[in-house]
């Protein structure tokens, strides 16, 4: 598994001191990845079912990005968040996603972005192909 790793500024963007920092997690993976090639379609792509942080396109695949942003790595990594059951989760959104395209024949990943924050910095961390589509569901 290969991670790429960048050091960003804080943004500042909410009210609410969780919503406030997943927001910012969440916009410096966005950048982390733009940074790297990665183009970002979608932000917080919400239906009936639930939320995918990112949706992106690397060459011809499609990347499905879940965003875990941490301030210490008390509990362990962010990413360890990322059980299977959030797996599942992320998988049939997903896949309702890709419904709304019309089920186009290009290959998917899953990918995670862990987001340290100290002080006024964040540290990106980019695992790609973190997991792949939940069983039982096919695409």
């Amino acid at each position: 598994m290969h991670i790429i790793r960048t050091l960003l500024k804080r943004v500042t963007t909410s009210t609410d001191p969780r919503k406030k920092q997943g927001d910012e997690g969440e916009e410096a993976a966005a950048r982390h990845l733009s940074r790297n090639g990665l183009k970002i379609l979608v932000r917080q792509y919400r239906c009936k079912l639930g939320e995918i942080d990112l949706v992106a396109r690397e060459g011809d695949t499609l990347v499905f990005v879940e965003v875990k942003t941490r301030a210490t790595k008390d509990f362990g990594d962010p990413s360890d968040a990322v059980t299977p059951e959030k797996q599942r989760h992320i998988s049939r959104v997903a896949l309702d996603y890709l419904r709304r395209l019309h089920n186009p024949e290009i290959p998917v990943r899953f990918d995670i972005v862990e987001v340290l924050m100290s002080g006024d910095n964040m540290e990106c961390n980019h695992i790609p192909n973190a997991f792949g589509l939940s069983e039982p569901y096919i695409y």
